[in-house]
């Protein structure tokens, strides 16, 4: 399940880095330079491990960068000017501003880590 959802995943994150350099603010995101390189690195990390990693570095992987996301998703909520200074924003955002991108955060780090959790068909005896 973890290699399964690095692909998927890491799809997804390729695409989001893609259409942030053309489409800045895309369904409702506030896409920037930074956040846009960091879509592309973490896509190319999650798709390396989808198709050519191992299991273990999967479903690490994916503990991993799951507790990552969903922390910097809840400290968008709770701080939102720190993490739109440090995601490269050059004016003040409201946690309101930030919502699909803090939601899109703590979705995505919730389904790696319930990747990364669960154990891998037959790897479990009674």
């Amino acid at each position: 399940m973890a290699q399964a959802t690095c692909k998927v995943l890491g799809v997804a994150f390729l695409i989001a880095g893609v259409v942030g350099f053309v489409q800045p603010h895309f369904l409702g995101f506030h896409l920037t330079m930074i956040h846009n390189v960091i879509h592309l690195a973490s896509a190319a990390v999650a798709l390396y491990l989808g198709f050519a990693g191992t299991v273990t570095a999967a479903r690490t992987f994916c503990l991993t960068f799951g507790a990552a996301y969903a922390l910097l998703g809840i400290l968008g909520f709770v701080a939102p000017g720190l993490v739109a200074t440090v995601l490269g924003h050059s004016g003040p955002l409201t946690s309101g501003d930030l919502m699909p991108d803090n939601l899109f955060h703590v979705v995505a780090g919730a389904a790696f880590l319930i990747a990364g959790m669960k154990a891998a068909p037959g790897s479990i005896r009674p």
